[in-house]
């Protein structure tokens, strides 16, 4: 026949056994093949060796018909058998058709191009590295085969591809990334341990450096770290395990910039042990790293604060990511402060070529990160994805905090309410200390952090408004807050007339005359900067919209702000804000409230007896402040007299009392101050009263509130207490010519008692006015609700 004649040098017999069913029979053609092989191995008739292997290829194992193709790869095999290590001269010749029945869609037929490859490959050993890519690429799809056999046959080969690149030093690392960071995408569970068993294998040769190109392959690893099977999972955990070690041999050798932001996409999963592990390496990239990972602060604080809150079930996320932030915080440093951010240290390439990997479709996971939107408080993620090449040398480098990103961070987290508790105070904690090591740049975004931190106060927790209050202090009172004029906090939005507001001159930072005089004459009292008063006013302003903050948390907020802040200043600076309120209940609220808090606070010891003594131009000046506030309130206007030892001027105003409107409330906060006279606080006075002739005016205002009190228990108390008041007769001494103190004290002082009294009158007529208001605004409601 033609055919036969076509396919010279084989035989016709060798032919007819090759395209037979039975194995046997292509099993004797094969020998033959081989035979004649070796004879023009052995004559160096390399153009006929060339023309069997083409019939082979072309004419039986790329045929249409199966048996054909079945005799073609036998026959292939036997000629690489025959050719030995001349075989590596034909390699592509022989190995492309083998390869092309890889998907063939006969299982037989699969198996028997797997079984001719290992003869293939077996015989040729190192040479078949030049085509180490086209082989992966064919095994890494038998890997997946659902027939067992191939299976089988593939692992057989899989091992034999594996031992010769364990053994050789030739190996094309550079060529082959490209196809792993392909393969390592696939979601089949085979072809999933297929990749990491290579990855393993090629970790293992000391002359191979994987970790050059871990940043190509990262995040396909962590993505088949989630795969379902438990064996899978082990295998990648170990592979990753193996690059962490090598990372914490080598760290000046590992491009950890590169791989930033995978690590941050991966924190930020939903399986728990993808977000550990990534969690893990995160804290190793930090604390090996240190400030080359600066750049990538808001991605990473993104990624690590949510974790904070975390419950015991994630005990482990929760402590690792911890660490995390702790080692990052200590990467801010003092001279982040000064370094010019108009001006990079540093080339930034536009778009980075390692972000190639989180573009394949298996990736599409990584919108994890994505913040939902919340209007104006939505971030922008082009903030989270910083550069991702940055040189890593044992030298210094130089890197620009992205500060900017970072606060657009912790502002998100601490405006988002569903955020846990921990990751608040982690916020609060992140500000206070960019604001101590980097203050200059920060009070850039003071104006914009500043209603958030207010509203945080409302916060359920004592522990976040105590870390809130401390970043309010040292805004309040750091040294980089002060501002030329023209150039403070805008108050415009702060101090804009509402149905809240709290009134104020039209610039915020301009106190009256005393109380001016009184914060830059004392000099006890440090210097507050221009955000101090408009803390005050907005802090007032919270009290008067939310009326329950002040009931339970009003007391404890000024406390705290007195340990943080000069107490002095505090007072000084509320009342003279309290003074200008135009909301008069509330101002009589307010100064309750921070009557209370001076009478009976540990933490204002120092300043009560400031106040008592008067002994000097700023205690006086900030008794006259405080009165005319506390005159919103009659009842603590007598206590501040009391607690200053104005005796007589406590007596003048109890003679008012009978000129005021007396409620149930009144006769209550009456009932309290006598409660109070009885308290260690008011210990001196009470002793006072055995100086009979020295305080007439001490005793007549005791009475005049006795004369107040209904027959209740408040004045059985206080007037057990006069009757135990002795007789003056019985109490004169020899020296009968020793003047009062008090008398002493008033005379020195020259502090406008008439003025004072006058002060009080007129408020208290504004009071009375304002009630009345009220009253019959409630009436005309009521009588419309009748109709």
């Amino acid at each position: 026949m033609n055919a036969e004649r076509d396919l010279s040098p084989l035989t016709p017999g060798v032919v007819r056994a090759l395209t037979d069913k039975l194995y046997e029979k292509r099993k004797v053609a094969a020998l033959e093949i081989e035979k004649l092989v070796r004879e023009f191995v052995a004559q160096n008739n390399t153009s006929q060796i060339k023309h069997v292997i083409q019939i082979l290829s072309q004419e039986f194992a790329l045929s249409q018909h199966p048996h054909s193709r079945k005799g073609g790869l036998i026959g292939l095999a036997a000629c690489s058998i025959a050719l030995g290590k001349d075989s590596g001269l034909y390699l592509k010749e022989l190995i492309e058709p083998v390869l092309t029945c890889f998907n063939d869609a006969d299982s037989r037929l699969r198996y028997y191009a797997c079984e001719a490859l290992y003869n293939i490959v077996k015989v040729a050993r190192g040479s078949v590295l030049p085509h180490f890519n086209v082989l992966f690429d064919g095994l890494s799809k038998l890997a997946a085969d659902p027939d067992p056999n191939v299976k089988s046959g593939s692992e057989l080969l899989d091992r034999l591809l594996k031992d010769i690149v364990t053994e050789s030093n030739q190996f094309d690392l550079v060529g082959f990334i490209p196809l792993l960071r392909e393969r390592i995408y696939s979601n089949n569970q085979y072809a999933r341990q297929f990749i990491i068993s290579w990855i393993l294998v090629l970790e293992s040769v000391p002359d191979i450096n994987l970790l050059d190109y871990l940043p190509e392959i990262l995040d396909g690893l962590f993505q088949i770290l989630g795969d379902n099977s438990k064996e899978i999972r082990k295998m990648c955990e170990v592979a990753l395990g193996e690059f962490l070690k090598e990372i914490k041999k080598n760290p000046s050798s590992v491009k950890f910039a590169e791989m930033a932001n995978i690590l941050v996409i991966h924190c930020q999963a939903a399986d728990d042990l993808i977000q550990l592990t990534a969690m893990c390496w995160m804290r190793e990239f930090i604390q090996l790293a240190g400030r080359v990972m600066l750049p990538y602060s808001s991605g990473i604080l993104t990624a690590v604060l949510p974790c904070l809150s975390y419950d015991d079930r994630k005990k482990n996320i929760k402590e690792v990511a911890n660490v995390c932030n702790q080692s990052l915080m200590k990467l801010v440093i003092p001279e982040d402060d000064e370094m010019d951010e108009a001006k990079p240290s540093m080339t930034i390439p536009a778009e980075p070529t390692s972000e190639e990997s989180l573009s394949k479709p298996e990736a599409a996971t990584t919108g994890e990160s994505q913040f939902p939107h919340h209007g104006k408080n939505e971030l922008d993620i082009t903030a989270l994805k910083q550069p991702l090449f940055f040189p890593c040398s044992c030298e210094r480098i130089q890197v620009t905090l992205n500060l900017d990103g970072i606060v657009q961070v912790l502002d998100y987290h601490l405006s988002d309410t569903s955020i846990g508790m921990m990751t608040r105070i982690a916020v609060l904690k992140w500000l206070y200390h960019l604001y101590i090591k980097t203050p200059r740049k920060m009070f850039r975004h003071t104006d914009s952090l500043f209603p958030i931190l207010l509203r945080t106060l409302s916060d359920e927790s004592d522990e976040v408004i105590l870390k809130d209050l401390e970043l309010l202090a040292e805004i309040a009172s750091s040294p980089a807050g002060q501002t030329e004029e023209g150039h403070g906090p805008s108050d415009g939005s702060d101090v804009r007339p509402g149905p809240v507001e709290l009134h104020v001159p039209a610039r915020a930072g301009q106190l009256s005359s005393s109380s001016t005089k009184g914060l830059e004459c004392s000099p006890s009292t440090p210097t507050m900067n221009s955000y101090f008063y408009k803390f005050m006013i907005n802090l007032l302003k919270r009290f008067s919209s939310e009326r329950k903050l002040l009931e339970t948390r009003g007391a404890f907020i000024i406390r705290q702000l007195c340990l943080l802040l000069n107490a002095e200043n505090i007072f000084h600076s509320m009342a003279d804000i309290l003074l200008r309120e135009e909301d008069l209940k509330f101002a009589s609220t307010m100064v309750h409230t921070l009557n209370t808090i001076l009478l009976t606070s540990s933490e204002l010891f120092q300043l009560r007896n400031q106040l008592k003594d008067l002994k000097t131009p700023e205690s006086r000046n900030l008794f006259c402040c405080l009165y005319r506030s506390w005159c919103h309130n009659p009842v603590t206007t007598v206590s501040l007299c009391f607690l200053t030892q104005n005796y007589k001027h406590a007596y003048d105003l109890i003679q008012k009392f009978g000129d005021l409107e007396v409620t149930v409330d009144f006769l209550t906060e009456v009932d309290k101050l006598v409660q109070l006279i009885e308290c260690p606080i008011f210990t001196y006075l009470r002793l006072q009263l055995l100086d009979v002739k020295n305080n007439p005016y001490l005793i007549k205002a005791l009475y005049g509130l006795l004369m107040l009190l209904p027959q209740s228990s408040a004045f059985q108390l206080l007037s057990h207490r006069l009757q135990c008041v002795p007789n003056p007769e019985l109490m004169q001494t020899t020296d009968n010519t020793k003047p009062s103190t008090s008398s002493k004290r008033t005379a020195a002082s020259n502090i406008d008692y008439t003025e004072l009294l006058q002060h009080f009158e007129k408020v208290q007529n504004k009071h009375l006015e304002a009630r009345h208001q009220r009253a019959g605004q409630a009436e005309q409601l009521d009588r419309r609700v009748v109709l």
